[in-house]
């Protein structure tokens, strides 16, 4: 029986080591940082004051940054952002189209994670900017989201692990355009939302001490390496998810006990 898991684990350990999970990893976050994050706060600069609210509650309730930290968190992304020489709606398309750069960063994760070949650039736009937008809703609800919509912590929490779920269990099936079937992508969901909720909530209590301590200690750039790092753990952790999602899913036993046949590819 010790042999059989040490063999297991051994598989596991060399299928993670072959899709590379720290480097498509690191390639998310900076992706994440570079274009996606900054699309948040140009989108927000042209919103109306309740939504530019709803995007400060959020950030808190991800972060718990407030005060000083949270003001140069705003003003190095609108800085950094493709956008800064640029105004109003052409400004925002401008860095939306620039933002699809982490849409396709993910979907090359998820292929690589099923083997798949690329899918073609014609058809995968729009699934792209459609993830885009999807994904940008859910950070905005965030603040409300983990408070329950007013039903506590507890209920938050629970929200939290059923719409990270749909998320990753969503955000699969699109990227890869239909090629697994949905009962095969619901490993790598659940587990990988569980992983980011749970780290989420441990950065909730850590990471704000961290970011005032650099903040303290390196200026203005202190809590922005902070948060790259952290962002880079919580890729880490959601791509090893999606990578032992597809590994349960290859299992004999997973299809069984799901009722189902084994995953096929399909397309």
């Amino acid at each position: 029986m010790a042999s059989l898991r040490a063999g297991a684990a051994g598989r596991l350990l060399s299928r993670l080591t072959a899709l590379n999970v720290v480097e498509g990893s690191v390639r998310l976050a900076a992706q994440a940082f570079l274009t996606a994050l900054p699309l948040l706060m140009t989108v927000a600069a042209f919103a109306p004051g309740w939504l530019q609210d709803l995007l400060a509650d959020s950030l808190r309730a991800v972060l718990g940054v407030r005060g000083d930290t949270l003001e140069e968190l705003r003003e190095v992304f609108s800085a950094t952002g493709p956008t800064s020489n640029t105004t109003g709606a052409v400004g925002v398309i401008i860095t939306l189209v620039s933002a699809t750069a982490f849409s396709r960063a993910l979907q090359a994760v998820c292929e690589r994670c099923w083997h798949l070949p690329r899918a073609p650039v014609r058809t995968a736009v729009r699934r792209w900017l459609l993830w885009l937008v999807v994904w940008l809703a859910y950070l905005l609800l965030q603040a409300p989201l983990r408070d329950g919509f007013g039903a506590g912590a507890l209920t938050g929490l629970a929200l939290s692990l059923l719409s990270g779920t749909l998320l990753w269990w969503w955000s699969q099936h699109l990227l890869l355009g239909g090629r697994i079937g949905w009962w095969s992508l619901l490993p790598g969901a659940v587990l990988a939302a569980a992983g980011t909720v749970l780290l989420s909530r441990a950065a909730h209590a850590l990471l704000p001490a961290a970011m005032e301590r650099s903040l303290d200690e390196f200026g203005p750039l202190g809590p922005v390496f902070t948060f790259l790092s952290w962002l880079i753990a919580v890729f880490l952790v959601a791509v090893s998810g999606l990578a032992l999602g597809e590994y349960v899913a290859s299992t004999a036993w997973y299809p069984a006990a799901a009722g189902r046949r084994p995953f096929t590819r399909t397309g």
